[in-house]
């Protein structure tokens, strides 16, 4: 995939990932569906599978969470480049797609939670922070609701989908009944791709 990006479209990408770092409550990854929304359906920056497999993959691999925004920057760094075929320019537009990324998603809510929590440590028996501890727990769950959503979706929601619905159902109940360390779901999951059974 080619794409052409102005000085105007990098500074939407970095502005876009400022602000998803204030929406970013219980982690970058509920922010995904408004990603998944700029980045493949308004400005077609990346491909659905380039977006799908920037999140497998940095879920898959040991390290913090917030990796898949770094793939995604580095997707659409790639695609601007005219593709990995490019050569050093390819490598130096990914960087940047990344450092811009990054830095967006980072920068905002590292500060944040740097002043809040210094904050809310020091007033932490008044009844407004326990309440606002408490009320923050179902905008947790709705926003990582909202993103299994949307990943789930990208594939398609037709009946010739089946065994992807059935997968996450599953999946949804193994996590919310079991112990069973997330891991050996996205494991089963690459293999059952891999086998083509979804």
């Amino acid at each position: 995939m080619s794409i052409t990006l102005t000085t105007a479209d990098w500074l939407t990408l970095l502005t876009h990932f400022l602000t998803l770092s204030l929406l970013a409550i219980g982690g970058a990854i509920t922010t995904v569906p408004d990603m998944h929304r700029v980045l493949v359906d308004d400005h077609h920056w990346l491909l659905d599978n380039q977006f799908n497999a920037s999140i497998a993959l940095a879920q898959a691999a040991p390290g913090p969470n917030v990796l898949f925004v770094a793939l995604l920057g580095w997707n659409v760094g790639l695609n601007a480049a005219g593709g990995a075929e490019a050569g050093v320019m390819a490598w130096a537009s990914a960087t940047f797609g990344m450092l811009l990324t990054m830095v967006g998603i980072l920068l905002p809510s590292t500060t944040l939670t740097f002043v809040a929590s210094r904050w809310g440590h020091q007033n932490r028996e008044l009844r407004a922070v326990r309440a606002f501890k408490q009320g923050m727990a179902p905008i947790v769950v709705g926003l990582l609701l909202a993103t299994g959503w949307v990943l789930t979706t990208n594939l398609g929601t037709s009946l010739q989908h089946w065994p992807l619905w059935l997968i996450a159902a599953f999946s949804a109940l193994v996590v919310w009944r079991t112990r069973l360390h997330l891991l050996w779901l996205l494991g089963a999951g690459g293999l059952l791709g891999w086998f083509g059974v979804v």
